[in-house]
């Protein structure tokens, strides 16, 4: 029998990993970069690349593999790679072997990003489950908002290289009380195999269309993103005439509230992701501020989003969850019209109120979205449910970053900012932020659309979320 608060605490420590490793090492790079004297400047890029796209790539075939042979066994072996890679990146002897460590680390946190909400879903009933997901993705914004911060310190006072040695044995320590206080693996039998093929063609799929996004608006991103959708259409055929699939198709063909639940989720990290990369381009450039004044003023979101994400998820057990989830994508809506209507006159408090609407948006969404993706899938498919959230996240991630690239490309060109571009950089975060403003109404529909999920009552009185209707 588990102890459902210690699982809470071992996931919840498991989750703090893999956002404060994509944001910690950023900072870093400047040093590295001297470190190591790296000769191509994009070598430096695929130390972030290269995490990124390996866990995206991984993280549905892992939920799968998950759901046959064991959840916890997968997790497990999920943090020990993390403690093996971390340790090779923090001796790496030049940029090769530290691109390579971190895409291994990648795979690893894959394996975590497939089996840390599924264990949550499985140990905990229906009618708290929105409450330990809105704890368990306060502890995401916590190690993505904290990894500069700490990654930027530890850099500074210790050097690059322990930040891989903090998570080391940070991983270490989950491992063995993952191992030691988890019972229980909650597979599910299969008749046949794993699905190799379909492994290859939809890591094919996601490679193509990720690495195709960090190199728009170049014209081979344009032609990885058309071998993405040409893979996809062999993909998904395949998919759906296999017995044993690593994606279940008709898990979004027959379920309308896990298919909308999964595009607002891609909508609202597409429109959200580059918030932050462009206020902190506007604070700097626009009003002056210093780069530790303006990352103090961006954390206001985050800070918004781990208070509240806990109370949002516990109130999506007791309401729809489309709707709480709807209002939140509304409330996204609202922070992305004000940021789109900035000048360089506009007042710090207007920015900060801006934020908390960000913020708040944010809470109210993700946290009772990823309940009711969840809640809408057999226990059986756990897994893959649990992946396609961590896939939704990271392909959104790429997709806003690459919007605003683009925006910028069209109507600033391939330069570097100087003084002379101070307007037209301006017109290009207003641009870039109405867009965004747009897609959040478009999620927005899709939230709304997803239809209401079947709901019993338990003698506590407490709602109990089933499969959608």
């Amino acid at each position: 029998m588990n102890d459902k608060r210690i699982v809470l605490v071992i996931a919840c420590m498991a989750s703090f990993i893999t956002p404060f490793l994509a944001s910690s090492v950023n900072v870093a790079l400047p040093t590295i970069n001297s470190d190591f004297a790296v000769p191509d400047q994009a070598l430096l890029g695929w130390i972030v690349t290269g995490f990124l796209l390996s866990a995206a790539v991984f993280v549905v075939p892992f939920g799968r593999i998950a759901d046959i042979f064991g959840r916890k066994k997968i997790f497990v072996l999920g943090l020990s790679i993390i403690v093996v890679s971390s340790l090779l990146c923090s001796i790496s002897s030049n940029v090769q072997m530290l691109i390579v460590s971190r895409v291994v680390e990648g795979l690893g946190s894959a394996m975590i990003f497939g089996t840390s909400i599924a264990i949550l879903t499985s140990v905990f009933p229906a009618q708290e489950r929105g409450k330990v997901l809105g704890i368990n993705v306060a502890i995401v914004y916590l190690g993505a908002s904290t990894g500069p911060l700490l990654g930027g310190i530890i850099t500074a006072y210790a050097g690059w290289r322990f930040i891989y040695a903090g998570i080391m044995i940070y991983a270490l320590f989950a491992a063995l009380l993952a191992q030691g206080k988890i019972k229980g693996e909650w597979r599910c039998a299969q008749e046949g195999g794993f699905d190799f093929l379909g492994t290859i063609l939809y890591a094919a799929m996601l490679f193509s269309l990720m690495y195709g996004l960090t190199l728009i608006p170049d014209i081979t991103g344009a032609y990885l993103l058309a071998l993405a959708a040409v893979i996809m259409t062999v993909f998904f055929r395949w998919e759906l005439a296999n017995k044993n699939p690593v994606l279940k198709v008709s898990v979004f063909r027959n379920n309308t509230v896990f298919l909308f639940s999964n595009l607002a989720a891609l909508i609202n990290y597409s429109a959200t992701a580059a918030v932050a990369f462009l206020l902190s381009l506007y604070l700097q450039y626009m009003k002056g501020y210093g780069p530790e004044t303006a990352g103090l003023i961006l954390i206001a979101q985050p800070v918004v989003q781990a208070a509240l994400s806990p109370l949002a998820g516990r109130l999506s057990d007791r309401v729809e969850p489309r709707i709480v989830a709807s209002v939140g994508m509304g409330l996204c809506v609202v922070g992305l019209s004000l940021f789109a209507l900035l000048t360089p006159e506009t007042s710090l408090e207007t920015i900060l109120i801006s934020l908390v609407f960000m913020g708040l948006g944010f809470a109210f969404f993700s946290s009772p979205n990823t309940n009711a993706i969840m809640s809408s899938v057999d226990k059986c498919d756990f897994g893959v449910a649990s992946g396609m959230v961590s896939t939704m996240r990271l392909i959104g991630q790429l997709m806003s970053l690459g919007i605003a690239m683009l925006i910028f490309t069209v109507i600033m060109g391939h330069v570097e900012i100087a003084p002379g571009q101070i307007d037209m950089l301006m017109i290009s975060i207003k641009l870039a932020f109405g867009v965004f403003a747009g897609l959040c109404v478009l999620g927005t529909i899709f939230s709304l659309a997803r239809g209401n999920l079947e709901r019993d009552v338990v003698p506590a009185g407490s709602a109990v979320w089933g499969k959608s209707r």
